[in-house]
């Protein structure tokens, strides 16, 4: 896969990825408006929304991982092993969720007790290394500011889960950088046509 279609896809995928925690968020308040949290029209909704979001973080974790350059083997190393971890968090996300959409699932099939603390954990620190590690590359992707952003929208869905919304619009602001980015090839394009001609 080129630079430049997996910089196009993560474009995507940044816009996306926070529009559909940001409307799970709000469906979440819905659904909780009575007091309590449960099956209904906003739980089932929003989670399905909440459902979608994780399976393209996974494939953003990729992602990030494809524009991190593979310049000497403890990069490399430390670039996998951060997307296999954020992956991994990812798809303990994804377990817990299809469990609350499903509770036959959730009852026949609980996500182990000591994955309810390591997924998150692996997700996060993989997502993030990821992160900090494409905002120090050369030419830089992203502003240094930028997986600070990301981490202040963990630390806010930490604090409660009511903050879903904002944190949403935070990891937006976060990823914004990434969505306008372009690789190098992209961004000289046009001027390689003008000496061509």
């Amino acid at each position: 896969m080129s630079m430049t279609s997996t910089t196009g896809t993560t474009r995507l995928l940044c816009v996306l990825i926070p529009l559909l925690l940001l409307l799970y968020g709000v469906l979440r308040l819905i659904d909780g408006m009575d007091g309590d949290h449960g099956p209904g029209v906003a739980w089932n909704v929003g989670h399905t929304f909440f459902l979608v979001a994780f399976l393209l973080l996974g494939a953003f974790v990729v992602m990030l991982r494809s524009l991190i350059p593979a310049a000497t083997i403890r990069m490399r190393t430390a670039a996998s092993a951060a997307m296999v971890a954020g992956v991994f968090g990812a798809g303990c996300f994804v377990w817990v969720i299809l469990g609350d959409l499903f509770s036959g699932l959730a009852e026949s099939a609980p996500l182990p007790g000591p994955l309810e603390f390591a997924g998150p954990m692996a997700f996060q620190l993989g997502i993030l290394t990821l992160l900090i590690m494409t905002a120090s590359v050369r030419p830089r992707l992203l502003p240094v500011w930028s997986p600070a952003l990301v981490f202040v929208s963990f630390i806010l869905i930490a604090v409660s889960l009511d903050l879903i919304p904002l944190a949403a619009v935070v990891l937006m602001a976060g990823l914004t950088p990434l969505a306008r980015s372009r690789t190098p090839d992209t961004a000289h394009a046009p001027a390689s046509e003008g000496a061509a001609g």
